[in-house]
């Protein structure tokens, strides 16, 4: 089992939420950190038909003289749980994890969210430093970072059962479509959209849905944690820019297992975005996990300049090229100088393919291996 960065949850002893895509480890996590700890686990019908008809039915399951950490797992399953929790904190002092695949549910349900009582925090897949020896580019593009895929014998179709079963699941048992063909269709055209701006009229007409259904599913995606879509930078911004916002998929395998693939589809078309994928899921983990504070986005002007990922925050401003090629030219740095003249402060880098550092004039070029074996130093030494 990989050692996780994540550590500042349990070191406080406050209840805390604990938000992460399905299979990014939280169970295994907690149960490897608090071995004594009281597990609710709501997947399994035993705890969740009792605790949904009564959910006063908690305080029976947690022994008077109990004063260790008590985990919820799945609570958006039973909303109502958290009013339990809430109580049992204040009357008891008892201290509770309380992890989940969704926010959506305990948002829309207007439930308790124990009012400032618990902190929240974020599992994201493994990481490539929490992988240490075991991490290879080629295979994290190919299969992503989700724990299971390092054990499985067969991890393409582990991830392919991933997507085919759990996503469906998901939606299913939360109820949120009454149309799950259509929502499956809908996955793979957004697909389509991984690494760029999202055209949601044109998502809708390729998937045949209604344009308020498609803005619809992308929201699902998101509040499922399976998706994120980055807004663009616009701080005191100098030239015009675009609206849209960026799509990715949580995982770089999690993508390629929806993307369909076929004869007239280029490495190019799968790969970049896949590389791409690989280099946010490992950004928003480093800063979840060393809590940096950056806002993620993107930067885009009307004209066509771009820059993939641009991280603003109390540490500083930082503007980010994904590269698959192994030899940079001045025209691949063009998006970020001229993010540069608009912003002077910013830190530029671009992390391409090839073999080693190079410096050209204020871009910093690494190796996308090395960055991302470094990206805690790299996000944290910014000024």
């Amino acid at each position: 089992m990989f050692e996780r960065l994540i550590r500042k949850p349990l070191e406080s002893r406050k209840s805390f939420f604990l938000f992460g895509p399905r299979g990014t480890g939280k169970t295994t996590w907690l149960k490897h950190r608090l071995p004594e700890a009281l597990f609710v686990n709501l997947l399994q019908s035993e705890y969740y038909n009792r605790l949904s008809a009564n959910p006063g039915h908690l305080r029976q399951l947690i022994p008077p003289d109990h004063t260790g950490w008590t985990v919820i797992d799945e609570v958006q399953r039973i909303p109502a749980l958290l009013n339990e929790v809430h109580d049992l904190i204040e009357a008891r002092g008892l201290v509770f994890v309380l992890t989940g695949s969704s926010a959506r549910t305990l948002r829309r349900s207007g439930v308790n969210l124990l009012a400032g009582r618990a902190l929240t925090y974020r599992m994201h897949p493994v990481t490539a430093v929490e992988q240490r020896e075991a991490f290879n580019l080629r295979d994290s593009v190919q299969l992503g970072h989700l724990p299971a895929r390092f054990s499985e014998s067969d991890p393409a179709k582990y991830l392919k059962d991933y997507v085919q079963t759990y996503l469906r699941e998901e939606v299913m048992q939360e109820g949120l479509t009454r149309n799950i063909g259509h929502f499956a269709h809908f996955l793979e055209v957004a697909s389509f959209s991984q690494g760029a701006t999202t055209n949601t009229s044109a998502v809708a007409r390729e998937a045949n849905i209604e344009r308020s259904v498609a803005e619809n599913y992308f929201s699902i995606l998101e509040d499922l944690l399976i998706a994120v879509r980055l807004p663009v930078f616009s701080r005191k911004a100098k030239r015009k820019l675009v609206s849209q916002k960026k799509f990715y998929f949580f995982d770089a395998g999690v993508f390629r297992a929806i993307r369909p693939v076929g004869p007239l589809d280029s490495d190019a078309e799968i790969d970049g975005p896949a590389l791409e994928t690989l280099v946010l899921q490992e950004l928003r983990a480093v800063n979840d996990y060393h809590d940096h504070g950056y806002q993620i986005s993107f930067w885009r002007t009307r004209s066509g300049l771009e820059v993939d990922f641009v991280l603003y925050g109390p540490r500083g401003l930082l503007a980010i090229e994904i590269k698959r090629s192994t030899q940079i030219q001045p025209k691949d740095t063009r998006a970020l100088r001229e993010f540069k003249k608009d912003y002077p402060p910013a830190k530029c880098f671009v992390f391409y393919g090839g073999p080693s550092p190079v410096y050209m004039d204020d871009v910093t070029v690494l190796p996308v291996e090395h960055a991302l074996r470094n990206l805690g130093q790299i996000l944290g030494n910014t000024s």
